[in-house]
């Protein structure tokens, strides 16, 4: 490919994305964002649109595939830390390896990620996120955990601790992105750890695996609710 053919449709892409993270921010619901209004915005033709996606939503397909294996790539380096160098750096005060590259990833591509995770962007973009985050360290975050609390419990807590980053996340957006891509990995490698009471001087300590065997105990001796039998009157 002639190579300013290449440079003029990276170019194109380019403008393309920022228009719609214009759109987004000045207000356009993404559902009613179109060919003619982001051309218009972007300052191409539509038949340059047409050249590289088919519709709105191949765009927006597209756009939003690529930030997943951008976020996708980094979160794997992320979730390859052990607990060993995450408790060193913690007490090192320094964040997890790769926090800060991903974080730097998201505040660069800011505007776009922040306007579709924001009111008017696409709410299963926040979704297919967690997703990911959730597949990446899922089998990570089992390494050394008793067998008998990897269940409900433990799908659980991944799924609580996967929201409450991706809240954080999502709030530093909503700060605009004041706090450096270091203050918020230091932030978010020690939120995992931070119980309740921790916060008050008064920590609570719980035996996660006995606690994780008692809760799977309850839910196999519970007896099952029986149907009502029609035939049976109200006293019985």
């Amino acid at each position: 490919m002639d190579r300013r053919v290449d440079r003029r449709s990276r170019r194109s892409q380019y403008l393309l994305r920022q228009a719609l993270a214009d759109e987004i921010s000045a207000g356009v619901d993404l559902g009613h964002v179109t060919v003619a209004s982001l051309t218009e915005r972007a300052g191409l033709t539509r038949r340059t649109f047409y050249t590289h996606f088919r519709d709105i939503p191949d765009f927006i397909e597209q756009v939003e595939e690529g930030i997943l294996a951008e976020i996708g790539e980094r979160i794997a380096a992320l979730a390859a830390a052990d607990l060993d160098s995450l408790y060193r750096n913690i007490d090192e005060l320094e964040p997890a390896p790769g926090s800060v590259e991903l974080l730097e990833y998201l505040r660069e591509d800011g505007a776009l990620i922040g306007a579709l995770l924001g009111p008017g962007g696409d709410p299963a973009l926040a979704v297919r996120i967690e997703d990911l985050a959730r597949a990446a360290v899922a089998d990570r975050m089992k390494t050394g955990i008793f067998p008998g609390v990897v269940g409900a419990f433990f799908d659980y807590y991944l799924s609580y601790v996967v929201a409450a980053e991706m809240g954080i996340v999502r709030r530093w957006f909503e700060r605009g992105l004041e706090d450096a891509p270091e203050t918020m990995a230091r932030i978010m490698t020690v939120v995992a750890f931070v119980r309740p009471g921790d916060l008050y001087r008064k920590p609570i300590d719980i035996n996660v695996p006995e606690y994780g065997m008692k809760l799977m105990g309850l839910q196999t001796s519970a007896p099952r609710n029986r149907e009502a039998d029609p035939k049976e009157g109200i006293d019985g």
